[in-house]
């Protein structure tokens, strides 16, 4: 029997700037080391950032199904582990102090990994391009992994909209691995049970930012509940409307927003004069973010030409961030 989706009372949203973010990987290493540091969860980043164009992480997860189509849900599949990138270690002292050959231990040499594919993008010089897309769970309104679960351990929380995995309840059949288009519950082989992002909860039940929020050096990450007015997560997905979900197709209806990468550099010639068309190709942008992107890049550039001529822009002043804690959500009361 499927589950019965309840309605949250508040949705915990996110927002991810991409025109901000450096792919330092510091909100990787926060959650990291906050959440998957147990037995079996090696493989596992919850929180990740993928060089795009690429193949990310696990390697080619958007081409493996799952999400809705015409509201029914849709059997993905379950990513081998070599796509997620087994876990491996350079073997410093022998490569270094030794003389020994390889670079790393124990074989074979790896063929994937969370970051695998970073910086190498798409196009030729001097019109190369990529960015960096930090990726998590969605959280999203109607989750497939919650549908797909067979015994009911999947569950969204009333008071935050941040789904959870019952792991009492987990028998490990990996129905929600199948079913989420964006691949971001994990099976854990130790435990036999399925792991995922829990939206840092005992953080937001004080009121203070997730980790991956918190730690973002170039402040390119925004969380709030969509509710609240005042947040910076309403102003831009509701009120300015440049923040969108990736993949909207998939039906799942995510709450991770991005600000698509629009205000990068422009295409160069031979001798290095920049036109106004930019290197990323619109079409690529839209089949991530889908047809609103047009849109928001009008938006933010005639916001931006505006700043640039000391004129007041509330969209760019909310962008820049000046003040880390007008970003993040307030806390509870």
């Amino acid at each position: 029997m499927a589950n019965i989706m309840k309605t949250s009372k508040r949705q915990l949203t996110f927002v991810a700037d991409l025109n901000k973010c450096i792919g330092c990987q510091t909100c990787t290493v926060a959650c990291k080391k906050l959440w998957t540091t147990g037995p079996g969860q090696d493989y596992m980043y919850w929180r990740n950032v993928e060089t795009t164009p690429g193949k990310g992480y696990p390697k080619n997860w958007q081409t493996r199904g799952g999400g809705y189509k015409g509201g029914e849900l849709q059997k993905g599949e379950v990513p081998p582990m070599i796509d997620y990138g087994v876990p491996f270690e350079f073997d410093y002292s022998g490569r270094l102090f030794e003389g020994k050959p390889g670079r790393v231990r124990p074989s074979p040499t790896p063929r994937s990994a969370p970051n695998w594919d970073e910086d190498q993008g798409s196009g030729a010089y001097p019109n190369n391009h990529f960015f960096y897309l930090p990726r998590m769970c969605n959280h999203c309104t109607k989750p497939a992994c919650l549908e797909a679960c067979p015994n009911d351990a999947i569950y969204k929380r009333e008071q935050d909209g941040i789904v959870m995995i019952h792991l009492d309840m987990c028998k490990g059949n990996k129905a929600c691995v199948k079913s989420c288009p964006y691949s971001k519950p994990y099976y854990n082989p130790q435990t036999q049970k399925s792991n995922k992002c829990v939206g840092c909860f005992p953080r937001i039940e004080k009121g203070i930012a997730t980790a991956c929020v918190a730690q973002c050096v170039g402040r390119a990450m925004h969380v709030g509940f969509i509710d609240d007015p005042m947040s910076s997560v309403n102003k831009l997905v509701r009120q300015w409307k440049v923040a969108l979900p990736l993949h909207p197709e998939y039906g799942t209806e995510p709450n991770v927003f991005y600000v698509p990468p629009v205000l990068g550099p422009g295409m160069e010639d031979g001798v290095g004069s920049v036109s106004d068309q930019p290197k990323i190709p619109l079409s690529e942008l839209q089949g991530l973010f889908g047809p609103d992107v047009q849109e928001v890049m009008k938006m933010l550039k005639m916001e931006r030409e505006k700043k640039l001529k000391g004129q007041p822009s509330e969209l760019m002043d909310t962008l820049i961030g000046r003040r880390s804690a007008d970003m993040m959500l307030s806390p509870l009361t």
